[in-house]
């Protein structure tokens, strides 16, 4: 892990100190809050719909045992003893009061965290594959490269007021764990022969208007990589659109001007600017890959983990579903579940973080990781340590053995606690797990992606769900958009929606009706329903939804022909 430096450390304490005078400003009134707005919004802090939330980054989703410890004391004496982790990486505190949001930076300054750039339109939270530095696929550890440009790009001089966020995921993974096509810059790091470098992608992004990325450069030395960025970034700063906040996205720009064009652009800004890139960044990264080393991996017999898996088949299930392949013999990636049935997708208790924290601590090299999906991760564990890993899970009702599967739902806050949400999110996906779960179809289902979104903002990335569900205020109800076949694996597209919306007491009969004509159709349990989509098309799915009439709307479409609506 990447440790402060005395730079560092100094800069975050004058960045709270700036903000707790900031606080207290308008805390007498000396601050209107549209004054205060951008000040609050620098470090992290939201105003939403009953509270202040406050947004912290956990840079390309690592932390240590100490950092978990911490964010749990935080959730524990400034908010209501529970933080939610988020599609960025990052965690939330929705309950913390203004006042006290200078004690909870401080807090985390103890321990080497802030909340800067978590919000406004400077450059975000770098995120990363959550299995990056023990994926037994990786070609390189992504984290470094993202804590170089998690440098570069904070208080960035010339990133300050960009004309929208801008967002940039890494993966050193072909099977992209990070989602890069949806980003506004999406890096791969990629292998010609003996060389590696940086595929650079462009233009992504889900909200109102869902692009996928575009190839900007196949193959960029990693000596060239901050320069190239800082171009790319340039250029759409000079010319995005801010004229309207609907448009100013660097996929609109992209769009708008063309690849070709952009890539021209960059090129030239690119010319002008390599010069001033002397190799320092590249020292840097060095120093930085030395925090990164792998942890010194042991060697140890693994018949515990084999008697266990034989013995007991709840933790047989667990360890199906919730174990990756790691990258050392005898090692295995645990991803431990926040999406408990009938619980908020993402929120963990203070108590479940410090069992996280311990289990890090004693098993896992003291690492964690939180992945855009809304888990944590422990990254390094023995397999003759699982079975007591489980244990400790189980007791904490964390051994919930469904990642992958059909509760393993994303799901943005929604109406409960966003301002800008038409529609409700958790108690959908709420419903939608106990649903299954009371089935007992989950397993039987398989891989399975569903991505909530409560507004057209797509926090919850529904557009990228095998099932996405939209949440719509249609005069007053609430209304769930469907969409079938999208993906945000390196293949990444989009979904396609099946027809009208379905009210709050519907969309979860409707989910349950798509899933049995799945069953129906599939060719054998080894054909997932992504493949099954692909495979016969909207029509089965959009006839067993909305019965013959709106199967034969989507014939005649088909055929050119009309249909009165």
């Amino acid at each position: 892990m990447y440790t402060y430096t005395e730079f560092d450390a100094a800069f975050v304490a004058e960045r709270n100190r700036q903000f707790r005078a900031q606080v207290a400003r308008r805390v007498d009134g000396s601050l209107t809050e549209d004054e205060f707005k951008p000040l609050r919004l620098m470090n992290g802090l939201y105003l939403q719909l009953h509270a202040y939330m406050l947004r912290v980054a956990i840079p390309y989703g690592t932390l240590g045992s100490h950092q978990m410890r911490q964010l749990a004391m935080i959730a524990e004496r400034w908010d209501k003893g529970y933080g939610h982790f988020t599609t960025r990486q990052n965690i939330q505190y929705n309950w913390p009061k203004l006042a006290d949001v200078p004690d909870i930076l401080d807090a985390l300054g103890e321990v080497q965290m802030h909340a800067i750039q978590t919000s406004g339109n400077t450059i975000r939270n770098v995120t990363a594959d959550h299995f990056a530095g023990a994926a037994a696929d990786e070609v390189a550890d992504p984290r470094p490269i993202a804590e170089l440009i998690r440098q570069w790009s904070t208080d960035h001089p010339e990133f300050q007021a960009l004309p929208r966020k801008f967002k940039v995921a890494v993966t050193g993974s072909p099977m992209d764990r990070a989602v890069t096509l949806a980003h506004d810059i999406g890096l791969r790091i990629v292998r010609r022969g003996d060389d590696i470098g940086y595929q650079v992608l462009v233009g992504g992004g889900l909200g109102r208007t869902p692009m996928i990325g575009k190839v900007l450069h196949d193959f960029l030395p990693e000596e060239d990589l901050l320069p190239y960025l800082e171009a790319v970034v340039s250029v759409w700063n000079t010319i995005g659109r801010r004229d309207n906040k609907f448009k100013s996205r660097i996929k609109i720009t992209v769009h708008e001007h063309g690849i070709e064009d952009i890539k021209a652009r960059v090129d030239a800004r690119y010319a002008l600017i390599r010069p001033l890139f002397t190799g320092i960044d590249q020292q840097m990264l060095g120093a930085i890959r030395a925090d990164f080393a792998p942890p010194a991996f042991r060697i140890a017999a693994i018949d515990a983990y084999e008697a266990a898996r034989a013995a007991d088949p709840v933790f047989r299930a667990w360890a199906d579903t919730n174990l990756a392949q790691h990258r050392a013999p005898g090692y295995a990636i645990v991803s431990i579940s926040l999406k408990a049935h009938g619980e908020t997708p993402g929120d963990a208790t203070a108590d479940q973080m410090r069992v996280m924290a311990d289990l890090a601590e004693r098993y896992g090299h003291d690492e964690l990781r939180i992945s855009h999906e809304q888990n944590v991760i422990l990254p390094h564990v023995h397999k003759s340590d699982l079975p007591a890993v489980h244990a400790a899970l189980r007791k904490a009702r964390l051994a919930t053995a469904n990642i992958g599967l059909i509760s393993d739902i994303i799901a943005c806050p929604g109406m409960d606690y966003c301002a800008l949400a038409t529609a409700r999110s958790i108690p959908i996906a709420q419903e939608i797990a106990t649903r299954f779960d009371a089935l007992k179809l989950e397993h039987e289902i398989g891989e399975m992606k569903i991505k909530i979104s409560g507004c057209i903002n797509a926090c919850g990335h529904h557009h990228v769900g095998h099932i996405g569900i939209l949440g719509l205020d249609r005069a007053g109800v609430e209304s769930y958009q469907i969409t079938i076949g999208g993906d945000g694996g390196p293949d990444a597209q989009l979904g396609d929606r099946t027809g009208p919306g379905f009210g709050a007491d519907d969309i979860v009969p409707a989910i349950e009706t798509i899933m049995l004509a799945y069953l129906d159709l599939r060719n054998g349990p080894s054909e997932t329903f992504l493949a099954a989509y692909r495979r016969v098309g909207m029509d089965p799915f959009k006839l067993a939804l909305y019965g013959d009439a709106e199967a034969a709307k989507a014939a005649k479409r088909k055929t050119g022909s009309h249909v009165p609506a």
